[in-house]
């Protein structure tokens, strides 16, 4: 295996290392306190093509695969977790579920908008009394014709409120049924959709959530993705995929925190010398340095698996839940490495602990990972 970046990666590094600095830097801390959703730099990403990275560029997309669409997560991370997650969630949900099963005509629709920027993606699984448990969803589609009325509430909606196009999944059969769900494209306006945004999180502040709702929503058959009934088979694949961005978001945020721990320990001084040359301190960072390259190798390693079409749950799993965890200890020790200024919003250490905190809940708690690896290993 080659661990060298390729030209490609190193190229995505470099381009949107200088965007987030130019762009994002300047103003993240605006946005995080106002808890606004920048639509213009995700505008401007979908002009550098970061908005269909493993697209296809038939479908206007970039036309790279996972292991660049990675490197560029983990160069937003470790500038702002925020926009990170809403360059992952409108690549691997909406977008990614549309590509890997949606018609060639919806496809041709679609993805050239959403790859470029002019359309904001929303994927929308959770519901208000359903997160993990997926298949008690209570949103219905009943048919009429040839038209599906939808009727019930998501939750916890990325791009819920801005978002041009909706990947939804409704129930459309019995309780408990994982033949009974059925994924839609929702266009934004049409009548009897809604969305309230929700506000006061706790961290990835600029990246925009939402409660979606429906009322006698009537969408015609031809915007059902796939088969009626393998919306939640659909779902899971998606969801692999996405813990492969949830795990390089993770580990941008990880090295951003340590990256900042080291530069302050370097230059913060007691008992007149540096903090970094006490083995107290010098240690954290040793152990934050070695895992969140230990996070990147397996983020890369389920990127590859992706890349080939290998299965890769147990190594996204993997991925997602040992980057998610480093991302909040490096979160944790650089504010403890930054005392009572970590503490501070002056000093970028708490929001990184911060934005890590939803990496161990979005897209599969850490203990759903669990479940998941375990089932994997004990087969």
């Amino acid at each position: 295996m080659n661990f060298e970046l390729d030209d490609n990666q190193k190229m995505i590094a470099q381009m949107v290392r200088d965007f987030a600095e130019k762009e994002i830097r300047p103003n993240m801390k605006k946005w995080d306190d106002e808890e606004y959703f920048p639509v213009d730099a995700m505008k401007k990403m979908g002009e550098l093509g970061l908005l269909g990275i493993y697209i296809p560029e038939a479908y206007g997309g970039s036309g790279f695969g996972y292991h660049e669409y990675a490197t560029a997560l983990m160069e937003l991370g470790r500038v702002c977790g925020g926009v990170g997650l809403s360059v992952a969630a409108h690549n691997s949900l909406c977008t990614g579920h549309i590509y890997y099963h949606g018609s060639e005509e919806q496809k041709q629709k679609y993805l050239p908008k959403l790859a470029s920027g002019e359309f904001i993606g929303a994927w929308g699984l959770t519901e208000p009394n359903t997160g993990s448990d997926a298949m008690r969803m209570k949103t219905t589609a009943v048919k009429e014709g040839d038209h599906w009325v939808i009727n019930g509430t998501k939750n916890w909606i990325t791009h819920g409120l801005s978002g041009d196009v909706s990947v939804v999944l409704v129930r459309t059969g019995d309780l408990l049924d994982s033949n009974g769900i059925t994924a839609f494209i929702i266009e934004k306006g049409i009548p009897g959709f809604s969305a309230v945004k929700i506000k006061e999180k706790f961290g990835v502040r600029a990246s925009e959530t939402a409660e979606l709702i429906f009322e006698n929503v009537r969408v015609h058959e031809s915007q059902v993705i796939g088969q009626v009934g393998q919306g939640f088979k659909q779902a899971m694949q998606i969801l692999d995929g996405g813990r492969i961005s949830i795990a390089a978001l993770s580990c941008g945020v990880a090295r951003g925190a340590y990256e900042s721990a080291l530069k302050y320990a370097q230059e913060r001084e007691q008992f007149g010398h540096p903090i970094a040359k006490f083995q107290a301190i010098s240690f954290k960072l040793a152990d934050m340095a070695t895992e969140v390259e230990a996070a990147e190798l397996l983020t890369y390693q389920a990127a590859d698996l992706k890349n080939k079409k290998m299965p890769m749950t147990k190594q996204g799993a993997f991925a997602k839940y040992f980057a998610s965890e480093v991302a909040v200890k490096c979160g944790n020790e650089a504010m403890q490495i930054m005392g009572g200024y970590g503490y501070t919003k002056e000093y970028p250490a708490e929001k990184f602990l911060r934005d890590a905190r939803l990496m161990t809940i979005g897209e599969g708690t850490s203990e759903i990972q669990k479940v998941v690896i375990s089932r994997e290993i004990l087969k």
